[in-house]
């Protein structure tokens, strides 16, 4: 038989309504009673039904986190900042990874609104506007992280990805560079298309062109980094330095390099993004741009409690994060 709080109250000798708000932490219940009616919970490990709280309180004290995969370091990172963050603040966090599928990343949507999740960070595939704006409708705090969703109402915190492609290409010319290849996304990604445009904005500050045999753009896998890699190695006049912007392609670009016995950075100087903890032992430790996936979080965080208590200010608000150029050993002058 289920332990209920009737149950509770007998034991600790009070009301039902008096143990109801001595679990919820009412001021008008005095410190002795409410050491008798946790004793009770304890010695007869009552669990609270959640459900009809909700009802009660319309909260479920869940927040949902959609992202595309865990491997990643940016989504794990934001992941883990994220549960940290509800574990203090005293809201459970259920995490969803789609794959990068937009079908699936909308399943977990009409979920968090079915179930009344009271938040839902969306760091996944930049689709579904109409979900997101749907929960924001129900009254569900929203928050869009690492791409923008093109149409959401939501408050978001975006990487300044154009800053990121720019302080990287930036980093090559002034080591004396003018052959910069790039193994990049594609323009329908926030991150694809801003980096590029970074990075072509830095050159043509410096007054060089981007050749388009040196520009390869794909999908966020590791085996467009191999093949892009291979293909910019064969070149007759091949790249003196290589910016990877597209984070999973850089798991297939590095490989390539150390089978081929590519000399970084005497032959190929190397530039990646989303910086990675084992790019700071990988030989040569690797160069790269932090997109400060921990400070991305807890901006979300931070929008997403504003929120939830009410204090958030009316209309959509964006934040941009600064990326940070940690500048290590795979750099160098051209060969």
């Amino acid at each position: 038989m289920a332990v209920t709080l009737t149950s509770v109250a007998q034991l600790a000798g009070v009301s039902v309504s008096t143990a109801s708000r001595a679990l919820t932490g009412h001021p008008s219940v005095q410190p002795a009673t409410r050491d008798r009616v946790v004793a009770a919970v304890a010695d007869l490990r009552y669990r609270p039904n959640r459900m009809a709280a909700a009802l009660r309180t319309r909260r479920t004290g869940l927040v949902g986190l959609v992202v595309n995969n865990l491997w990643n370091a940016t989504f794990g990172t934001v992941a883990e900042t994220l549960q940290s963050w509800g574990a203090d603040a005293g809201w459970q966090v259920v995490v969803c990874t789609t794959g990068g599928d937009a079908a699936r990343e909308a399943a977990f949507l009409d979920t968090a609104l079915d179930h009344g999740f009271d938040g839902v960070v969306v760091a996944g595939s930049g689709a579904n506007h109409d979900r997101v704006n749907a929960l924001l409708d129900a009254g569900t705090a929203v928050v869009t992280t690492n791409r923008e969703v093109p149409g959401a109402r939501a408050a978001s915190v975006v990487l300044d990805y154009r800053s990121a492609g720019r302080l990287a290409t930036e980093h090559l010319l002034a080591a004396g560079h003018t052959r910069i290849a790039t193994v990049s996304a594609t323009d329908d990604v926030t991150s694809g298309r801003e980096q590029h445009a970074g990075v072509v904005a830095a050159l043509a500050a410096a007054g060089l062109p981007l050749p388009p045999e040196l520009v390869h753009r794909g999908p966020f896998t590791t085996d467009f980094g191999r093949a892009a890699t291979t293909a910019l190695l064969d070149l007759p006049d091949p790249p003196t330095a290589l910016l990877v912007t597209n984070h999973e392609a850089a798991g297939g670009v590095l490989p390539v390099l150390s089978a081929r016995g590519t000399a970084v950075p005497r032959e190929l100087s190397v530039v990646l993004t989303e910086d990675e903890p084992f790019y700071g032992w990988w030989p040569p430790r690797l160069t790269a741009v932090d997109n400060r996936a921990a400070g991305q979080a807890r901006a979300a965080a931070r929008l997403l409690h504003a929120q939830l208590t009410g204090a958030a200010e009316p209309g959509p608000t964006r934040a941009l994060v600064e990326p940070v150029l940690v500048a290590r050993d795979s750099v160098g002058p051209p060969r």
